[in-house]
């Protein structure tokens, strides 16, 4: 790709979404989501990784530039970025470069190269410099964590919109969870606020949009509506217990195949034999990538699939339980709760949000 000489947009400069003749930018979205404590994994999960790189400078690790090109590949593919040109442009959009996208491949492959247990210097968000944010911010945006944590923004801003009257009560809880989860004292809070650049009146907001979507969710996730919904969802939620083992080619494949179908083998017992990597794979139907979902429709227990191919081989895939979703399963309850949700206030946030993400304010 050529070379790109613009500077990275700033996260106060990104906007990502409206409500009202209010707009939000990326520094609003990574604020509520910290205040939410949101953000806390994410930062340090980021922190590993640049300190990965470092590790990695120290020690000259040559980068494999295969390895990279291919994730790269697969970003494109997935975000159906099929020139170059096209790729600049959606990396113009969230105000990165061709410089932000390559470093950020650079990163990912350097933390899940070194072997190394990596404890990476403790920094607080709050805490940190403008360039670690910005460079946070990159890493966001290109993992997709960005865009969902605007969703959950506009969530909560049209939720504050259509509640028309503050619940004090339900305030006064959100700010004891607030102060238990982020281990702020309440005479503290002066000087946390000031760390981050904020304002008590912009606290107090967070509080109150926070207050409303948890009554709206509280009206939505009763026992009736999961129930309904649990039996909208049945085959997507249903879950395969499987045992999978990779071979190098067709051939070795379709052998093992014979050997468990004819010879009565299990699988385990063919991996051992001919030194195949062998797995447990559990997952649920709608995990399963779209163009492959057919291929599990009509199976039941004990079935073996035919090889398929998977990266430079091949894999060879058995059922070993295919089970169908229980209201009682705490994962399957977690689902059925995010699509109720996310139905409802996708609804919502369309009558008082825009999405705006890739618009960037004036700087005159």
């Amino acid at each position: 790709m050529p070379s790109n000489e613009t500077e990275s947009v700033s996260h106060d400069d990104l906007i990502v979404c409206a409500c009202g003749n209010q707009e939000y930018t990326a520094r609003d979205t990574m604020d509520a989501a910290l205040f939410r404590g949101e953000l806390d994994s994410k930062w340090k999960e980021f922190l590993r990784c640049v300190e990965s790189e470092k590790r990695a400078d120290e020690l000259d690790l040559e980068l494999d530039d295969d390895a990279i090109a291919t994730a790269v590949e697969a970003f494109r593919y997935e975000h159906d970025l099929i020139t170059a040109e096209e790729t600049e442009a959606w990396l113009a959009t969230r105000g990165l470069t061709l410089d932000d996208f390559t470093d950020y491949f650079t990163r990912r492959y350097s933390a899940d190269a070194l072997k190394e247990n990596i404890v990476p210097e403790q920094i607080e968000y709050i805490s940190a410099t403008p360039e670690l944010r910005q460079l946070f911010l990159a890493e966001l945006i290109l993992r997709g964590e960005l865009d969902h944590m605007t969703t959950a923004l506009i969530f909560r801003l049209a939720a504050r919109c259509a509640e028309k009257d503050s619940d004090s009560d339900a305030i006064t809880a959100e700010k004891q969870k607030f102060f238990d989860r982020n281990k702020v004292k309440p005479a503290q809070l002066p000087n946390w606020l000031e760390r981050l650049g904020r304002h008590l009146e912009w606290f107090n907001e967070m509080l109150a949009m926070e207050a409303a979507f948890r009554r709206r969710c509280d009206t939505l996730l009763v026992p009736q509506a999961r129930q309904r919904e649990l039996a909208m969802l049945r085959l997507p939620l249903t879950r395969f217990e499987t045992e999978v083992i990779e071979l190098e080619s067709r051939d070795a494949a379709q052998e093992a195949l014979f050997c468990v179908r004819e010879d009565g083998m299990s699988m385990e017992e063919v991996a051992i034999e001919g030194r195949y990597p062998y797995r447990r794979a559990d997952f649920l139907f709608e995990d399963i990538p779209t163009d492959a979902q057919q291929r599990f429709l009509s199976v039941s227990a004990g079935d073996v699939l035919e090889p398929v191919a998977h990266g430079d081989g091949f894999e060879l895939c058995r059922i070993i339980q295919k089970i169908e979703p229980q209201p009682d399963d705490p994962s399957i309850k977690l689902r059925v709760d995010q699509r109720l949700v996310d139905r409802h206030f996708a609804d919502l946030a369309s009558k008082y949000t825009q999405r705006r993400l890739g618009a960037v304010t004036s700087t005159e």
